[in-house]
């Protein structure tokens, strides 16, 4: 399907795709904005997203506050922007055990499968538009997605963003409660607004999330998942091969990829108030990307792990568009 929208004046396309992957029924969503004055395509100027472990690239990426989504700010920023949704998430298939009960399955779609879905949508970029190289920017498991896929496959990635990215913790990590993991579990979509504003500090939750904001987000979120409206209503099924891997890894003190290998520049980007991914994490994360040609890190004040979706958004967005961008060159 594709459509012309018009964002702040800027007239963008947009198109919704399906790509296949290796595995029989299981195709994967692709949202892809543009400007619709844009003819010439660039590694530099084209971006591939990935989400998180819980909500879809639509959700955390595209929901138009004010007129005006993450995707669209980039698009009308002159970039060709592509978000998937990995198997299980969004408008993509749904693995057969995800129709199941949950106990009936071990955790389904582990960062494995989330790297060979990204790469499956890399290359129908790199094909559809005749490039070898494209960006790409993932946000917490999205980023170990997005930075376990660039380390085996730098020859494919011009410039990498991470946004609050998972790494070794000897703490708990909350998105993982604790318990045996089915295959998927129930997430109460419009009771996450408490959890959410509770990260930041007690006199800035009335602010953090503009009036009007998290209802959009939410409708927008549950629509995605039709079949929690009929069995779960206001819940949204996300898979647990991610919680499962914080215990096999992150938790266990088991690097995931070599951040060393990475030999691309990458941004990391992080929110002041992130409990999601603390500080320390991030920065140990940024100490380990020693083969990359240059090195950004961006912290936002006042910001959650969720600061694409918080009043600090833009601050977030300018930092993300500046790095892709510019080309360092350093001194002479």
């Amino acid at each position: 399907m594709s459509q012309n929208i018009v964002v702040n004046g800027t007239e963008l396309v947009f198109e919704e795709s399906r790509v296949q992957t290796g595995t029989p029924g299981i195709d994967l969503y692709v949202r892809n904005k543009r400007p619709a004055s844009l003819s010439t395509f660039t590694p530099e100027r084209t971006i591939v997203m990935v989400h998180g472990a819980t909500f879809s690239s639509g959700s955390l990426y595209d929901v138009p506050f004010n007129g005006m989504s993450y995707v669209d700010y980039l698009a009308a920023a002159g970039y060709d922007v592509y978000a998937l949704d990995v198997r299980g998430y969004g408008h993509s298939a749904r693995p057969p055990e995800m129709e199941q009960p949950s106990e009936q399955s071990p955790p389904l779609v582990n960062t494995d499968t989330g790297v060979a879905d990204l790469g499956a949508v890399v290359e129908h970029v790199l094909q559809q538009r005749g490039l070898k190289k494209v960006c790409i920017f993932g946000m917490s498991w999205g980023g170990t997605v997005a930075g376990a896929y660039t380390s085996r496959n730098n020859d494919k990635v011009h410039k990498l963003v991470l946004l609050a990215p998972q790494w070794l913790s000897d703490k708990p990590i909350p998105i993982d409660a604790g318990g045996p993991l089915g295959a998927w579990r129930l997430v109460p979509v419009r009771e996450s607004k408490a959890r959410w504003l509770s990260t930041a500090p007690e006199y800035a939750r009335a602010g953090l999330v503009p009036e009007g904001w998290f209802e959009q987000w939410a409708d927008f979120t549950l629509a995605e998942d039709p079949w929690s409206r009929e069995r779960a209503p206001n819940q949204l099924r996300a898979s647990n091969g991610p919680i499962q891997d914080i215990r096999d890894y992150w938790r266990a003190g088991r690097k995931y990829y070599e951040p060393a290998d990475i030999r691309v520049p990458v941004l990391l980007v992080h929110g002041e108030w992130d409990i999601d991914v603390p500080i320390d994490l991030a920065q140990a994360l940024f100490l380990e990307l020693k083969s990359a040609p240059y090195r950004q890190w961006v912290e936002i004040g006042e910001a959650t792990h969720l600061v694409l979706l918080e009043k600090n958004r833009l601050l977030a967005f300018q930092a993300i568009r500046d790095f892709y961008d510019h080309a360092f060159r350093g001194e002479t």
